[in-house]
């Protein structure tokens, strides 16, 4: 399997191409075009009707869509579905945690997984992530351009939650009040308070070693911005 991407980082296209027998994943609806000899099949995601509820929850497709050479060597391209960047990251059986609505394509044998927050359920945030495990190429994607931090053993770094594309599954993270901790279940109410009057909300302290990927835009913060500007809805 050969890829590129194109026209990064705002229109980004990922370009795949697939020798005979060769297969991708991708998300479903994340397929642009395709050669003749791809075939496509469509699957509800690993883990039964439980795997399915939890992907639902973490704002990605139960559907996994396979594409296979059969007819020969041909060409399939995806893109996200808004502007943004791709990044390839090759794995070598190693896991990657991975923001819901980031994970965009990988190699048809990666085991997919998806792990949730309910701190952040409570305060309204999306923290659901994707553990993807296994040898080949991952493709991510971000709302605006990709920025890669590495962490060595034992550092510490703060990203607000709406930025975070992906990590290494070697750096461990809490979730935390942006205006921090509090003591108790009173301080911790307290503080979503004063999280909501900074205009802030939750961040992930990471501990490295190991590599994140956070996005240099959030989709949220965008809405938020256009809001005031789209005409109200008439009774």
């Amino acid at each position: 399997m050969q890829h590129e991407i194109l026209y990064q980082p705002s229109y980004s296209l990922l370009v795949v191409t697939l020798e005979q027998g060769e297969r991708i994943m991708a998300e479903a609806g994340a397929m642009v075009s395709m050669s003749p000899v791809i075939k496509l099949d469509a699957q509800v995601s690993g883990g039964g009707l439980f795997g399915a509820v939890k992907s639902m929850a973490g704002g990605e497709s139960i559907f996994r869509s396979t594409y296979t050479a059969e007819g020969g060597r041909g060409e399939v391209t995806f893109a996200p579905g808004s502007t943004g960047d791709i990044m390839a990251i090759e794995l070598r059986g190693e896991k990657m945690m991975v923001q819901s609505g980031s994970y965009l394509a990988g190699a048809a044998d990666f085991q997919i997984g998806v792990q949730g927050s309910l701190k952040a359920m409570i305060s309204g945030e999306s923290l659901f992530l994707l553990t993807v495990q296994g040898s080949g190429t991952l493709f991510v994607s971000s709302f605006g351009a990709i920025h890669a931090l590495s962490l060595d053993a034992g550092e510490e770094y703060l990203v607000d939650t709406s930025h975070i594309v992906a990590f290494d599954s070697t750096v461990t993270y809490s979730l935390e009040k942006a205006t921090g901790q509090s003591q108790g279940v009173g301080g911790f109410f307290k503080g979503l308070v004063k999280s909501a009057m900074s205009g802030e909300g939750f961040v992930c302290r990471y501990r490295g070693p190991g590599r994140i990927y956070i996005q240099t835009r959030s989709f949220q913060s965008f809405i938020n911005t256009i809001l005031p500007f789209l005409p109200k809805r008439s009774n």
